[in-house]
Protein backbone atom coordinates (compact mmCIF):
# COMPACT_ATOMS: atom_id res chain seq x y z
CA UNK A 1 0.00 0.00 0.00
CA UNK A 2 2.66 2.20 1.02
CA UNK A 3 4.45 1.48 -2.44
CA UNK A 4 1.55 2.35 -4.17
CA UNK A 5 0.93 6.49 -2.66
CA UNK A 6 4.68 6.67 -3.58
CA UNK A 7 4.05 5.78 -6.93
CA UNK A 8 1.07 7.75 -7.40
CA UNK A 9 2.74 10.78 -5.71
CA UNK A 10 5.54 10.19 -7.85
CA UNK A 11 3.53 10.10 -10.84
CA UNK A 12 2.24 13.30 -10.15
CA UNK A 13 5.09 14.97 -9.63
CA UNK A 14 6.77 13.35 -12.75
CA UNK A 15 3.46 14.70 -14.62
CA UNK A 16 4.32 16.58 -17.50
CA UNK A 17 4.21 20.41 -17.21
CA UNK A 18 1.55 20.99 -20.20
CA UNK A 19 -0.50 17.92 -18.77
CA UNK A 20 -0.14 19.07 -15.14
CA UNK A 21 -1.15 23.11 -16.65
CA UNK A 22 -4.54 21.74 -18.57
CA UNK A 23 -5.53 19.57 -15.22
CA UNK A 24 -4.85 23.22 -13.26
CA UNK A 25 -7.02 24.85 -15.68
CA UNK A 26 -9.62 21.93 -15.80
CA UNK A 27 -9.91 22.72 -12.09
CA UNK A 28 -9.80 26.46 -11.62
CA UNK A 29 -12.78 26.07 -14.46
CA UNK A 30 -14.91 23.43 -12.35
CA UNK A 31 -14.59 25.90 -9.44
CA UNK A 32 -15.23 29.21 -11.59
CA UNK A 33 -18.39 27.34 -12.77
CA UNK A 34 -19.77 26.19 -9.37
CA UNK A 35 -19.08 30.02 -7.86
CA UNK A 36 -21.10 31.56 -11.10
CA UNK A 37 -24.17 28.94 -10.07
CA UNK A 38 -23.94 29.71 -6.49
CA UNK A 39 -24.00 33.40 -7.84
CA UNK A 40 -27.02 33.07 -9.78
CA UNK A 41 -28.51 31.03 -7.12
CA UNK A 42 -28.07 33.50 -4.61
CA UNK A 43 -29.33 36.43 -7.35
CA UNK A 44 -32.11 34.12 -8.32
CA UNK A 45 -33.39 34.14 -4.40
CA UNK A 46 -32.49 37.49 -3.56
CA UNK A 47 -34.53 38.77 -6.84
CA UNK A 48 -37.32 36.59 -5.59
CA UNK A 49 -37.44 37.92 -1.92
CA UNK A 50 -36.85 41.51 -2.89
CA UNK A 51 -40.31 40.44 -5.80
CA UNK A 52 -42.25 39.20 -2.77
CA UNK A 53 -41.20 42.70 -0.46
CA UNK A 54 -42.55 44.79 -3.72
CA UNK A 55 -46.11 43.09 -3.77
CA UNK A 56 -46.43 43.15 -0.25
CA UNK A 57 -45.66 47.11 -0.19
CA UNK A 58 -47.96 47.31 -3.54
CA UNK A 59 -50.64 45.45 -1.85
CA UNK A 60 -50.10 47.66 1.42
CA UNK A 61 -50.31 50.88 -0.46
CA UNK A 62 -53.68 50.06 -2.45
CA UNK A 63 -54.76 49.48 0.67
CA UNK A 64 -54.06 52.79 1.91
CA UNK A 65 -55.56 54.32 -0.76
CA UNK A 66 -58.68 52.35 -0.71
CA UNK A 67 -59.07 53.68 2.68
CA UNK A 68 -57.89 57.51 2.15
CA UNK A 69 -60.52 57.18 -0.80
CA UNK A 70 -63.44 56.11 1.75
CA UNK A 71 -62.10 58.61 4.31
CA UNK A 72 -62.20 61.41 1.45
CA UNK A 73 -65.69 59.91 -0.02
CA UNK A 74 -67.23 60.59 3.45
CA UNK A 75 -65.81 63.74 4.44
CA UNK A 76 -66.98 65.35 1.33
CA UNK A 77 -69.85 64.10 2.16
CA UNK A 78 -70.52 65.14 5.47
CA UNK A 79 -69.03 68.79 4.77
CA UNK A 80 -71.80 68.53 1.54
CA UNK A 81 -74.27 67.87 4.10
CA UNK A 82 -72.60 70.81 7.01
CA UNK A 83 -73.06 73.22 3.99
CA UNK A 84 -76.77 72.36 2.80
CA UNK A 85 -77.53 73.22 6.61
CA UNK A 86 -75.58 75.72 7.67
CA UNK A 87 -77.10 77.65 4.50
CA UNK A 88 -80.44 77.00 5.72
CA UNK A 89 -80.09 77.62 8.74
CA UNK A 90 -78.26 81.07 7.71
CA UNK A 91 -81.82 81.91 5.77
CA UNK A 92 -83.80 81.20 8.42
CA UNK A 93 -82.12 83.00 10.78
CA UNK A 94 -82.54 86.04 8.69
CA UNK A 95 -85.70 85.26 8.44
CA UNK A 96 -86.64 84.91 11.66
CA UNK A 97 -84.54 88.29 12.61
CA UNK A 98 -86.67 90.27 10.02
CA UNK A 99 -89.54 89.33 11.91
CA UNK A 100 -88.62 89.61 15.48
CA UNK A 101 -87.62 93.02 14.33
CA UNK A 102 -90.94 93.79 13.01
CA UNK A 103 -92.48 92.84 15.80
CA UNK A 104 -90.88 95.15 17.69
CA UNK A 105 -91.40 98.04 15.93
CA UNK A 106 -95.03 97.62 15.48
CA UNK A 107 -96.05 98.61 19.14
CA UNK A 108 -94.01 102.32 18.12
CA UNK A 109 -96.26 102.28 14.48
CA UNK A 110 -99.31 101.38 17.37
CA UNK A 111 -98.06 104.47 19.29
CA UNK A 112 -97.48 106.53 15.95
CA UNK A 113 -100.89 106.01 15.00
CA UNK A 114 -102.41 106.94 18.40
CA UNK A 115 -100.41 110.45 18.48
CA UNK A 116 -101.67 111.45 15.44
CA UNK A 117 -105.39 110.48 15.94
CA UNK A 118 -104.93 112.72 19.42
CA UNK A 119 -103.42 115.54 17.01
CA UNK A 120 -106.39 115.71 15.10
CA UNK A 121 -108.59 116.70 18.36
CA UNK A 122 -105.77 117.91 21.01
CA UNK A 123 -104.71 121.67 21.07
CA UNK A 124 -102.51 120.71 24.10
CA UNK A 125 -99.08 121.29 22.10
CA UNK A 126 -97.10 120.38 25.15
CA UNK A 127 -99.04 117.02 25.77
CA UNK A 128 -98.50 116.28 22.04
CA UNK A 129 -94.68 117.03 22.51
CA UNK A 130 -94.13 114.76 25.13
CA UNK A 131 -96.52 112.25 23.85
CA UNK A 132 -93.75 112.00 20.37
CA UNK A 133 -90.86 111.75 22.97
CA UNK A 134 -91.96 109.17 24.62
CA UNK A 135 -92.50 107.47 21.54
CA UNK A 136 -88.83 108.62 19.95
CA UNK A 137 -86.99 107.25 23.43
CA UNK A 138 -89.60 104.04 22.95
CA UNK A 139 -88.25 103.46 19.10
CA UNK A 140 -84.37 104.35 19.95
CA UNK A 141 -84.57 101.22 22.82
CA UNK A 142 -86.21 98.79 20.43
CA UNK A 143 -83.31 100.12 17.96
CA UNK A 144 -80.77 99.47 21.01
CA UNK A 145 -82.01 96.51 21.88
CA UNK A 146 -81.58 94.76 17.69
CA UNK A 147 -78.06 96.25 18.19
CA UNK A 148 -78.61 99.48 16.66
CA UNK A 149 -76.76 102.31 18.08
CA UNK A 150 -76.08 106.26 17.28
CA UNK A 151 -72.77 107.49 16.04
CA UNK A 152 -71.65 110.09 18.70
CA UNK A 153 -70.51 113.53 17.26
CA UNK A 154 -70.94 116.37 19.98
CA UNK A 155 -67.53 117.57 20.57
CA UNK A 156 -65.87 114.48 18.61
CA UNK A 157 -62.66 114.27 16.89
CA UNK A 158 -63.47 114.12 12.68
CA UNK A 159 -63.10 110.54 12.14
CA UNK A 160 -63.24 108.92 8.56
CA UNK A 161 -64.45 105.52 9.72
CA UNK A 162 -67.44 107.10 11.48
CA UNK A 163 -67.94 110.63 9.97
CA UNK A 164 -68.67 112.08 6.20
CA UNK A 165 -67.79 115.66 6.08
CA UNK A 166 -70.12 117.78 4.36
CA UNK A 167 -68.79 121.53 5.15
CA UNK A 168 -65.82 122.31 6.63
CA UNK A 169 -65.48 125.82 8.76
CA UNK A 170 -63.02 128.14 10.47
CA UNK A 171 -63.18 126.53 13.83
CA UNK A 172 -63.72 129.31 16.79
CA UNK A 173 -61.33 128.13 18.95
CA UNK A 174 -57.72 126.57 18.19
CA UNK A 175 -59.01 123.41 20.17
CA UNK A 176 -61.83 123.23 18.01
CA UNK A 177 -59.81 122.52 15.16
CA UNK A 178 -60.40 118.89 13.21
CA UNK A 179 -63.72 118.42 15.96
CA UNK A 180 -66.94 118.26 14.77
CA UNK A 181 -68.67 121.30 15.17
CA UNK A 182 -72.03 120.15 14.11
CA UNK A 183 -74.08 117.37 12.79
CA UNK A 184 -76.29 117.34 9.89
CA UNK A 185 -77.61 113.95 10.07
CA UNK A 186 -77.07 111.06 12.51
CA UNK A 187 -75.14 108.12 11.31
CA UNK A 188 -75.77 104.50 13.13
CA UNK A 189 -73.87 101.43 13.72
CA UNK A 190 -75.71 97.89 13.86
CA UNK A 191 -73.54 95.16 15.87
CA UNK A 192 -70.34 97.59 15.68
CA UNK A 193 -71.10 97.67 11.68
CA UNK A 194 -71.28 101.73 10.35
CA UNK A 195 -74.92 101.27 8.38
CA UNK A 196 -74.92 105.03 7.49
CA UNK A 197 -71.87 107.64 8.45
CA UNK A 198 -72.73 110.91 10.35
CA UNK A 199 -73.15 113.80 8.20
CA UNK A 200 -71.19 116.68 10.11
CA UNK A 201 -69.26 119.75 9.69
CA UNK A 202 -65.83 120.00 10.71
CA UNK A 203 -63.72 122.56 12.16
CA UNK A 204 -60.42 124.23 10.14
Amino acid sequence: MANYHSKKNKKTINMDPKEKKVKEEELEDTNTETNEQETEDTVTKEVADEGNDIEKLLEEANSKVEDLEDKYLRLSAEFDNYRKRTMKEKAELIKTGGEKVVSSILPILDDLERAIKNMETSEDIVAMKEGVELIYNKFMKVLAENGVQKIETKDKDFDTDYHEAIALVPAPTEEQKGKILDCVQNGYTLNDKVVRHAKVVVGQ
